[in-house]
Order: C-alpha cells, then sequence, then structure tokens
C-alpha cells in the first residue's frame, strides 16, 4: 500500500501520496494550501510569469482524490486561494468545477491567512474545526495538542542513490501533524528550518510525497540562534 497510516489522538489516519490526508473512520478527505489562481497573482503583481495551468491541475488532482478514496467530507485547511482577487477572478470554468465536486459532500472551508475563507462558495466556513478530539486549523498552535494544520508548505531532503531529492512532506509527532502544500508553483520550507524544527518534538518524522508516502526521521538543522533546534520550548 502507497499510503501511510498512523494514530493521533487516538484516530486512525492515512498519509496519501499525493499530499492529502484521509480519516476512514469518517469519510474525510482533508488538503491544505491550494492556492488556487498563484499564477494570474504572480503576473499581476510583479509580472512573472507563470505557465497558467495550475488551477487546472490543482483542481485535477484534487478531483482525482476525491474519486479514489470516495470522501464523504472535504476539508480545506485555509489559504485555499492565493489572495483574495484570485478567488474575485475565479473564472466560471473553475467555479463550476468546484460546484461539481462539492455536489453531494459535506464541503469546509478553513480560513487561512491568504484568504479569510472563499465566503462566495458554497460549502462550510469556519476559523477551525474539532472532530472527535481532533483540531483542524490553517495554522499550529505551539501551546495546542492534538492538531492537523497546513501554512508552512513543508518540504524534506533525502538522500538517494541519484542524489538529494526533495519532496513536499507532512510532519508528524506525538502531538500534531502539519500537510504539505497540495497547490501547484507552491514551494515548500525545509523542515531543517525554524519555525518547523521548533515546532516539532524529537520524535517527529517526515512523510514524503511521491509514488508512495515514505516516512523518514524528520530532518533537524539550527535554529535562529545558530543552536541545534528542539522541542523543549514548545
Amino acid at each position: 500500500m502507497n499510503t501511510h497510516s498512523f494514530t493521533l489522538a487516538g484516530q486512525s489516519l492515512m498519509a496519501r501520496p499525493s499530499g492529502t490526508l484521509y480519516w476512514p473512520e469518517r469519510k474525510l478527505l482533508c488538503v491544505s494550501d491550494l492556492h488556487l489562481g498563484k499564477s494570474v497573482r504572480q503576473a499581476r503583481r510583479n509580472g512573472a510569469q507563470l505557465p497558467p495551468y495550475d488551477l487546472q491541475d490543482t483542481l485535477a488532482r484534487l478531483e482525482g482524490e476525491i474519486n479514489e478514496t470516495g470522501a464523504l467530507t472535504v476539508l480545506c485547511l485555509g489559504d485555499s486561494f492565493d489572495d483574495l482577487m484570485a478567488l474575485d477572478e475565479l473564472p466560471d470554468m473553475a467555479r463550476l468545477w468546484i460546484t461539481r465536486l462539492q455536489a453531494g459532500r459535506h464541503w469546509i472551508w478553513i480560513e487561512g491567512n491568504h484568504d479569510p475563507g472563499p465566503v462566495s462558495l458554497g460549502g462550510t466556513h469556519l476559523a477551525e474545526l474539532n472532530v472527535l478530539g481532533l483540531t483542524f486549523r490553517h495554522e499550529a498552535d505551539p501551546e495546542q495538542n492534538a492538531e492537523i494544520s497546513g501554512h508552512f508548505h513543508p518540504k524534506a531532503r533525502l538522500r538517494t542513490r541519484a542524489g538529494m531529492v526533495s519532496r513536499p512532506c507532512f510532519l508528524l509527532d506525538n502531538t500534531r501533524l502539519i500537510l504539505p502544500a497540495f497547490g501547484t508553483y507552491t514551494g515548500g520550507l525545509r523542515c531543517e528550518d525554524a519555525p518547523l524544527c521548533d515546532l516539532m518534538g524529537p520524535e517527529a518524522i517526515a512523510i514524503l510525497t511521491g509514488a508512495r508516502a515514505l516516512a523518514v526521521p524528520m530532518p533537524r538543522g539550527q535554529n535562529r540562534s545558530g543552536r541545534a533546534a528542539s522541542s523543549s520550548g514548545r
């Protein structure tokens, strides 16, 4: 099996190689940081020209995840749009696509820092969500436990026979899970860097995305003071 199964706060969850999280008991698919409209925002703000296929690619991959899992609830963990104008500029094709994906499902938008939740689209709009002791929010809260979040776009490097490879990844310890960004062109933050190395406990693992969800010990780096990072300040 290509997924990585684990337990958090007593709940059985699955990290999928695509970067989505699936909760079989609840038939819930969780995805973070779609950043729809990123290429349009880049062109609007600084003239950088990215191939304008991120919207279609992200929605097509999300549809594939919904179809493969049979999810009845879809939970988007914030930053679903790259900014508010990206939502306003969403083409009719994409609005209809999202509406079709929502049909017959409970769809939940969690607000992020790039968007306050796309309230002009259908679905439920929340700041955060608690289900059976698990709290879903956009950005991790160091003072909280049993939380699932996104925001940081974590990525990890792995040495292979062909050299170093870098992949988006989940970060998991005994108290929290951070999802990778799902959107096309989203980039990432190395998990060796603060604040990720400070947020995650010493037992943390990185679950790399790709052909299969591959779990490895979370790489550790240096914090901002130059000392080896630890979780003692959490």
